[in-house]
């Protein structure tokens, strides 16, 4: 099956990393807090986004290759190759990026969140609560 489909950002981040080479693997990694900038056209959406609420960002890893089906995980040699399928690795075919967060503050369409690894400037595909249980 080939269906070719359109996801169009939400939003995008600003943070003060701007290199993913010295960005953490994960946001629990001493990953900064970064600020979700959403669009106009779908701020209202964001409307009951609560400090102190954790939250599932999904992003386009617009850096990231996507000609990669295997990767030494964590991007060390000394780990043997393994499918991407099977790593968090940024570089993949369709570059999902997947962040748990939580949110530190709230100004208009800006929320800020801790724990977000991704670059300046990656959009935002969406954004979900976290619900009980941890899913």
């Amino acid at each position: 099956m080939s269906e070719s489909f359109q996801a169009v950002p939400v939003g995008h981040v600003e943070s003060s990393l701007l290199d993913p080479e010295h960005a953490p693997k994960q946001g629990l990694e001493g990953a900064p807090s970064a600020w979700l900038v959403f669009e106009e056209r779908v701020a209202e959406g964001a409307r009951d986004l609560e400090i102190g609420a954790e939250l599932f960002v999904l992003t386009w890893l617009h850096r990231a290759r996507r000609d990669v089906l295997v990767v030494h995980p964590r991007g060390d040699p000394r780990n043997p190759e393994t499918g991407v399928f099977s790593t968090r690795s940024p570089d993949r075919p369709n570059p999902i990026g997947l962040h748990r967060v939580s949110v530190a503050a709230i100004d208009g369409s800006r929320v800020l969140v801790r724990g977000m690894e991704a670059v300046d400037g990656t959009p935002v595909l969406d954004v979900k609560p976290v619900l009980p249980g941890g899913w």
